[in-house]
């Protein structure tokens, strides 16, 4: 298993310390002017290959974005954190509106197959859609074996074990390469790319690919009606005493009288 070939998943989001806003035809949220960045699970994605590559365990890093040209700048710096080369599948600003995970899905299957790696890994969602699918699809696309929520992977006898989190606590299993890993949250804090790394990264290998290349066309399988923004929270109110949270609930209805 050593010298493992890792493609990684990194997807331009809008940058998560951003106060996202509802565009006023509710199409959609606003995205012009507004900071963007790599989606923190896909870095942390990102980070682990780079530690599995330290530890002897992987030989080479792709890294690819699906997106419109500003998808560079996210590649470089995931080239800059230590990918080794990487590929930007271009997709013009108005099919990219309508890219859904099964899209992305298909073209980084394609990818996987065409540069016979040996481990896909992604970050377990997206913090823009929130949709938790284009890990498990590429497993389903590919007919690998997938440990998704990983927040430890580890070499066993040949293996990966796997950490994963899931509702009731942590689940360890073991997966035969090639396989689709997901990053959770707590599998690692990604570094920092270095000023040095950042200038070695603009001689790195940045491939320019479109969706036509891999076979996949980009109709979209559902459309959105609209996007609101969440119901304004009501302010609470303070009571002296139990008796009066008592007689409340009581009102409500919440507890019976």
């Amino acid at each position: 298993m050593s010298g493992l070939r890792i493609l990684v998943g990194c997807k331009r989001v809008i940058d998560y310390a951003v106060k996202v806003r509802v565009k006023p035809d509710k199409t959609g949220v606003v995205t012009e002017g507004v900071k963007h960045s790599m989606n923190p699970f896909d870095e942390i994605a990102v980070e682990e290959a780079v530690r599995m590559k330290e530890k002897k365990l992987a030989s080479e890093i792709v890294a690819v974005s699906c997106g419109p040209t500003q998808c560079q700048e996210t590649l470089r710096t995931a080239m800059a954190m230590g990918a080794d080369r990487s590929i930007h599948v271009e997709v013009d600003a108005q099919s990219y509106e309508g890219m859904q995970p099964i899209h992305v899905a298909k073209i980084l299957s394609k990818i996987a197959q065409q540069e016979k790696v040996d481990l896909v890994f992604t970050g377990k969602q997206a913090i823009d859609d929130d949709c938790n699918q284009t890990g498990q699809m590429i497993a389903a696309l590919l007919d690998w074996p997938q440990a998704t929520f990983a927040s430890k992977v580890e070499k066993a006898n040949g293996d990966l074990t796997v950490t994963r989190e899931i509702d009731g606590g942590l689940e360890t299993i073991k997966v035969k390469t090639p396989a689709v890993l997901t990053a959770d949250l707590r599998l690692n804090e990604p570094r920092y790319a270095t000023l040095p790394n950042i200038m070695k990264a603009k001689k790195k290998k940045l491939e320019k690919k479109k969706p036509s290349d891999y076979g996949v066309e980009l109709s979209p399988r559902q459309q959105v009606v609209s996007v609101e923004d969440p119901p304004v929270r009501q302010a609470g109110s303070k009571l002296d005493s139990v008796e009066e949270l008592v007689g409340k609930l009581k009102d409500s209805g919440l507890i019976p009288s």
